[in-house]
């Protein structure tokens, strides 16, 4: 149900001052009180919220390539700026593909007539000449080899509708990524003409689903259906040809022009030693964006400001990047880490936060162990905050990854999926569904553990060589994934990742 903004404030700032107690019994260390200066800033009002508001519904949807995405740029340069920060640039970069969405149209027309509604899948093809063309509709299942192998030459220029069950846990998510490159192989041999992804989510929910991470444009028309029309769908193939009326008006083109959002606050001992607090700034267009990710893309600018109101200046230098293009593959983080190359050995940290508002339970360590103890040891003063369940798990999909490629030691927030997975790329991601209390936490947590691991008389960890890195890869099983998302040979090529 929804409420007020000044009755959710209420609620929220009963919730920050239990939180604020929570912080008096922090145990005593050398960098506490700056620590606990900053979490009580951060967990008591800020512009975070209002900043929130601003972006996703002045500017909406900002998806890559696009101008909506290009205004949030230019936004995020003035609020970095007007935090009084005064190192604040844009670093352009080329994104090899642009895919951007049109106005999609389907109904179908036999054997009985309704509409359809579905929504294009970023980086498949339009329908030709972005059209309306007429197609048979067949029966795939769940798109195995062996489920088109069953329907024989009745998939040829069709449409080929692909059943799913409804996703529940993260797995579920990364397993719809993992179907795609076998789906678009099985469905190329099968030559079928379009494929409809039954979406995983109930009551009509549309999202956008990306058929490909590495700058290409899948050949097949493609486009998550409604779950219920797509069940309609099916049932009718049961006892009769179903046709369709489609029209996909995306469009896919060649290179563009993106720029990443950077701001600094100089360090006063080890400039040249950075740590980086990275959010992404683009998202899909058919919500606003807030969950994933307008809500942490704020939340830096706030740590940011935190940092500059309270006068504090780390023994390091602090970085805060707004990437873009992450949702076409992560070409933000991409690009900053073969532009900095020459400084990736003094990058001392970089983390990330990129699963919305959820709560964070601690951090993804991406194999590195070695990190547990200095992120436990930055975060002593907010021990109350209850973020102390690191996991070794390594993470790609978010803008940690090329670092980890590149041997920078990288930490991603581990949140809680749940509230995040409906909303994910969907039109329900909108300013509602943001908990206003968690992102003021999670902003708590950012600015203590930034703090920490910018004040600390050692790093926490060293960057590792190549050799290391690929170990990490295999021990984690990321390179069976990297090869699943059409990421390994990029690797093997040294497309990605650094030599050292």
């Amino acid at each position: 149900m929804h409420r007020s903004h000044k009755t959710v404030w209420t609620v929220v700032s009963a919730a920050m001052s239990a939180s604020l107690a929570l912080l008096a019994f922090a145990a005593n260390s050398p960098n506490s009180q700056p620590a606990r200066l900053l979490a009580a800033r951060a967990l008591g009002p800020t512009q975070l919220i209002e900043n929130l508001r601003d972006l996703c519904d002045t500017v909406g949807g900002r998806p890559p390539g696009s101008k909506a995405l290009e205004q949030a740029v230019e936004w995020g340069v003035d609020k970095f700026r007007a935090a009084g920060l005064e190192n604040v640039s844009t670093e352009t970069y080329t994104v090899p593909t642009t895919w951007l969405p049109g106005k999609d149209e389907a109904e179908c027309i036999s054997p009985a007539r309704f509409p359809l509604r579905l929504a294009a899948a970023p980086f498949s093809s339009p329908t030709p000449g972005g059209h309306a063309v007429e197609l048979r509709v067949v029966n795939a299942g769940d798109g195995t080899a062996e489920a088109f192998a069953r329907l024989g030459d009745s998939a040829r220029g069709a449409a080929a509708l692909i059943m799913s069950n409804e996703m529940k846990t993260v797995e579920d998510l990364f397993g719809e990524y993992l179907r795609n490159r076998p789906l678009l192989e099985a469905a190329h041999r099968a030559g079928v003409a379009a494929l409809l992804l039954q979406s995983t989510r109930p009551r009509g929910l549309l999202y956008r689903h990306p058929m490909t991470l590495d700058g290409s444009i899948a050949a097949l028309p493609t486009a998550v259906v409604a779950r219920e029309h797509a069940a309609r769908l099916a049932r009718l193939a049961e006892g009769s040809e179903v046709r369709i009326r489609l029209k996909l008006a995306s469009q896919a083109s060649g290179p563009h022009q993106s720029r990443n959002v950077v701001a600094e606050i100089r360090g006063r001992e080890k400039p040249e030693e950075i740590v980086l607090l990275g959010a992404h700034l683009d998202s899909w267009d058919l919500g606003t964006g807030e969950e994933d990710n307008g809500v942490n893309a704020c939340m830096a600018i706030d740590v940011a400001r935190g940092f500059t109101e309270l006068g504090l200046v780390p023994r390091r230098t602090l970085r805060f990047v707004l990437f873009t293009d992450e949702e076409a593959g992560m070409w933000g983080s991409r690009q900053y880490v073969q532009q900095h190359a020459a400084e990736l050995d003094h990058h001392v940290a970089m983390i990330t936060f990129d699963s919305g508002s959820g709560r964070t339970s601690g951090f993804y360590l991406n194999g590195r162990d070695e990190l547990r103890t200095p992120v436990n040891e930055a975060l002593v003063a907010v021990e109350g905050l209850g973020a102390s369940s690191h996991t070794l798990e390594a993470l790609d999909g978010t803008d940690n990854f090329d670092f980890l490629l590149a041997g920078v030691p990288n930490l991603v927030a581990n949140q809680d999926w749940n509230p995040y997975l409906p909303e994910y790329h969907a039109a329900s991601d909108v300013f509602e569904r943001v908990n206003e209390r968690e992102a003021k936490v999670n902003a708590a947590l950012a600015s203590v553990l930034t703090w920490g691991l910018a004040e600390r008389p050692e790093r926490p960890a060293a960057r590792q060589t190549r050799a290391e890195v690929e170990q990490l890869l295999k021990d984690t099983k990321l390179d069976e994934q990297m090869k699943a998302f059409g990421q390994w040979d990029d690797w093997v090529a040294g497309r990605r990742g650094t030599s050292r």
